[in-house]
Order: C-alpha cells, then sequence, then structure tokens
C-alpha cells in the first residue's frame, strides 16, 4: 500500500555526497545513484527526497505529492530517526521509532536529554535492533521508554549467490577503520563509537591460521603498512561500495566474514547485530562476528559464531574450514529462518497492531 511510504528529508544543512564523502548542497548526484535503484525495485513514481535546508528541494514525488500522502498514511516509520517530526507527521494516526545502533538514545534519555525525550514521545511504538534489552547482563538503562526488540530485513532473493569461493577467497568485510564524535561518556568512562581499537585486539589473526584475511576500508599509510605486515589483505572500500551490485558481488566472492562490532554496542551486551553480517548469511557465507549478547538469541556454532577472544575466532575458523560447505549452507538457513523481510516486518507490523 503506497500510503505507508515517508520521506527522507536530511537533518543536516547540506548533503553528505556518497561519492566523494564531503558536504554539499546539492543532492543531484546522491539522487542520481539511488533513483534507478529505486525504480529497478519496484518504486518509480513513489519515492521522495526533501532536503531540510534552504532550497532544499522536492526529488521525485512533487511536495504537494507527498504532503497528500502524509494526509493519507495508516502510520509512519522512522528507521534510524533519519526523520526529524514536522507539522505534518504529527497528523499520521501511528508513528514507530525503529532504531539501528543502540546505546546512545538510552543514555540520553537516562540523562534527561530533553530533545531526546521529545523526539521519543513524539512516536507510539518503539523498536530497536537492541535485541538483548532487558535482559541480565545487558547493562544499559531502558527508562522511560517500552523498547520492543526487531532486527534488519533481508530480501533473500538478492541474496542467491552464484559463485563458488575460489581457492584464494579470503575472509573478508567492508568497514571503517575509525569513527570520530560519537564516543560517550558515560558513569564515568569513555564508550567508543570507533572499530579500529577493536580491530587492532587481534592485529596479529591473519598470522595465525593459512587462510586468508581481508577488510576493505580507507586508511593512511602508516595504518595501511601495520595492517598488511601482520598479514591482512587490503582493498578500497569505496570501490566496492560505491555501486550496490559490486558491494553485492564483494560479499558473495568472500569465503565468509570476519569482523569487530563497536565497543558501545560490545560492552552493555546490547545483543545488537550488523546488517551487512546479515547479507554474508544471505549470501551463505559463515560469519565471525563480535559477541554483542546476540548468541542468546539467534543461533550459533555453524554458519554463525560469536567470539570474545583470540581463541574463540581460532576455533571458530577451524569448524568453519572442517566443513566449509556445510556451514555455508548452515548461514544460509540462518538468515532464511532470522533475516528474511517478509518474517521481521511482518512481526514489527503485527506488534505495531498494523497487521
Amino acid at each position: 500500500d503506497h500510503r505507508d511510504l515517508h520521506s527522507f528529508p536530511t537533518r543536516r544543512s547540506s548533503d553528505l555526497n556518497a561519492r566523494n564523502f564531503e558536504f554539499s548542497p546539492d543532492a543531484s548526484e546522491n539522487i542520481a545513484a539511488v533513483a534507478p535503484i529505486l525504480e529497478r525495485y519496484g518504486f518509480k513514481d513513489r519515492w521522495v527526497f526533501r532536503g531540510n535546508y534552504e532550497g532544499g528541494q522536492c526529488y521525485g514525488m512533487t511536495e504537494r505529492q507527498l504532503l497528500q500522502l502524509y494526509k493519507e498514511a495508516d502510520a509512519f516509520l522512522n528507521v534510524t530517526a533519519s526523520q526529524e517530526l514536522r507539522e505534518e507527521h504529527l497528523s499520521i494516526p501511528r508513528r514507530i521509532y525503529v532504531e539501528s545502533d543502540p546505546f546512545a538514545v538510552q543514555v540520553k534519555v537516562a540523562r534527561g536529554d530533553q530533545p531526546t525525550l521529545d523526539a521519543l514521545a513524539a512516536h507510539d511504538t518503539h523498536f530497536s535492533f537492541g535485541e538483548n534489552f532487558g535482559a541480565p547482563d545487558c547493562d544499559l538503562p531502558l527508562e522511560g521508554v517500552n523498547w520492543l526488540p526487531t532486527r534488519q530485513p533481508v530480501f533473500l532473493d538478492l541474496w542467491e549467490n552464484p559463485y563458488p569461493p575460489s581457492r584464494d577467497a579470503a575472509f573478508s568485510t567492508i568497514t571503517t577503520w575509525h569513527n570520530k564524535g560519537k564516543n560517550i561518556e558515560y558513569r564515568g568512562r569513555t564508550y567508543y563509537w570507533t572499530k579500529d581499537r577493536e580491530f587492532l585486539k587481534f592485529l596479529d589473526l591473519p598470522q595465525r591460521r593459512s587462510v586468508p584475511f581481508e577488510l576493505a576500508l580507507e586508511v593512511d599509510e602508516p595504518t595501511h603498512h601495520l595492517l598488511t605486515s601482520n598479514g591482512w589483505r587490503l582493498v578500497h572500500s569505496l570501490d566496492v561500495s560505491k555501486e550496490i551490485d559490486d558491494y553485492r558481488k564483494y560479499i558473495q566472492q568472500s569465503r565468509g566474514e570476519f569482523t569487530v562490532a563497536k565497543e558501545q554496542v560490545v560492552l552493555p551486551r546490547t545483543g545488537w547485530f550488523s546488517d551487512r553480517s546479515c547479507c554474508y548469511l544471505a549470501a551463505g557465507r559463515p560469519v565471525i562476528t563480535q559477541e554483542t549478547g546476540f548468541s542468546k538469541i539467534l543461533p550459533t556454532g555453524k554458519g554463525l559464531f560469536g567470539f570474545l577472544t583470540m581463541e574463540d575466532i581460532l576455533a571458530a575458523v577451524d569448524v568453519i574450514e572442517s566443513d566449509y560447505e556445510g556451514n555455508c549452507r548452515a548461514a544460509r538457513e540462518i538468515a532464511e529462518e532470522c533475516f528474511a523481510a517478509e518474517k521481521v516486518l511482518g512481526s514489527l507490523m503485527e506488534r505495531a497492531g498494523l497487521a
């Protein structure tokens, strides 16, 4: 039903250009990159982008069509809180908040941050990828909001894998090495929002096993040397992620995924799981990823492995290599059982009272 669509205006004063990662008031390059993909998958005349800054125009549907859509909509799905709420949104009967990265919002609520409290109060139902919320081992304040667990939906048809892995296929991941500006001070310590700190704990992993390990990222020369001298293969993340078909092919042609998670989801044991890791699973590629508490919720031990220590990683590699094809089948089965879009979205809509 078209009435369930929503728009994606930016809350910044300009748009981040996806090709050069620079801010610009001109969204046309991003539109040119995204619109053909939307139209390829059935969204011709069913998408809209409206920039929330001076001169920010509507692309796709007209603003008049967008405002009419809001008047007719049954519900508004605000994914990652990417949409600031305007007057026209408040008339929609149901406003559903879907949080993809737990921790920061929960800490702001605990601190009484009024803009965060107001934004959450403007929604009537709240979902989070923090699937371990409320468990005894989840060290995160949850006062004031009834968080419901959900996870990333994956359209499995798009991840059918035609590529048998080559002999030199690597355990890989696509990542950002260092993030700035999102670290959070809470209860006397800093919780970091960057992966380099976690990767460095396992820097010599490629020297521990004969299978190759590869990172798709962008780093400076000293970091490049540090990683390659420890046996990591490196490729440019921009080369494999500018086009969605290239991104998918890179994952499909990998041996599996090895990756870490950011401290903000690891230390509090949020139960968070990566959408990129879901894609590896859907492509029938085993995943070894840092434990966030997800192993209490998702099946692990074949196809999917959580780790805390280097010994955990090495044991997972050995299990995968002892029965690679079986672990590939198990990975796809986990995706089908746990992340299939119709199951995830059906559950979300049912619990939100929309189905």
